[in-house]
Parts: C-alpha cells; sequence; structure tokens
C-alpha cells in the first residue's frame, strides 16, 4: 500500500511538472489517503503486536 502511496505521488509531481494542475492534485490527494491508511494500519499492527507479545506459547502442529 505505500508503494501505492509513492507512485500516486510519482505521478502528481509529473503532472505537475508537464502543467496538468487537477490531474496532480487529484494524484496527491489520492497519496496522502493512502499513507495516512498505511500509517494507522501500521500503528495497529505494532500495537497488537506488542498486546500479543506475552501470550502463550502454543506447541507447533
Amino acid at each position: 500500500m505505500l508503494r501505492l502511496a509513492l507512485v500516486f505521488l510519482l505521478v502528481s509531481i509529473l503532472a505537475a511538472v508537464f502543467g496538468f494542475g487537477g490531474i496532480a492534485g487529484a494524484a496527491a490527494d489520492m497519496a496522502r489517503i493512502l499513507f495516512f491508511i498505511f500509517v494507522v494500519l501500521f500503528a495497529v499492527s505494532f500495537i497488537f503486536g506488542l498486546l500479543n507479545r506475552g501470550g502463550p506459547n502454543l506447541p507447533p502442529i
């Protein structure tokens, strides 16, 4: 997902260089949204990882 945010960021930069303002703004908005989704998912998985650290050790299957 972070890769997709970077792709939209590059598309917005290229569109801005070539003068397509509307496309650049839309791509930058998509990159911003995807980046914040990535940050939220990272934080949630980090918190669940910390909470699951002291769990019981299950035998391998």
